[in-house]
């Protein structure tokens, strides 16, 4: 199965636009009007989803081309529930900020729904990689 419906890519698009929007709103303010002095992750964290913002932008006029930035989505915030959010709520130490994190974490389970995993399965894990010479 080679071809995505035309469904699948309007799912793809809401996905991207989702994530623009949510990341415009979230992320840029803190961008443009950040203090002088940044905590070094925190500045980090931002322009990292600065540039996820940008590239699920382009997303929406790409839907599958711009796939890997859907799993880059998928797979931080996997890590983050797993190696942070697990850890706090196990040790019950889970504070408010993480708590807020958790739960935007978590939303990124509708990634899950949105990627065409049949496409996925052909084309990145079925085809041959480009050659390395």
């Amino acid at each position: 199965m080679n071809e995505v419906s035309t469904f699948r890519l309007y799912l793809l698009r809401a996905m991207y636009l989702l994530i623009a929007v949510g990341l415009a709103f979230t992320i840029w303010p803190q961008i443009i009007h950040h203090p002088k002095s940044w905590p070094l992750w925190h500045g980090v964290g931002c322009s990292m989803l600065g540039a996820v913002s940008i590239l699920a932008a382009m997303g929406i006029r790409y839907p599958l081309a711009m796939l890997p930035a859907l799993f880059f989505e998928l797979i931080w915030k996997s890590i983050w529930l797993i190696a942070v959010a697990v850890p706090l709520w196990s040790a019950d130490q889970m504070d408010a900020e993480n708590l807020g994190t958790a739960q935007d974490c978590l939303v990124g389970v509708i990634i899950l729904f949105a990627i065409p995993w049949p496409y996925v399965w052909t084309h990145y894990v079925k085809n041959r990689g480009d050659r390395w010479r």
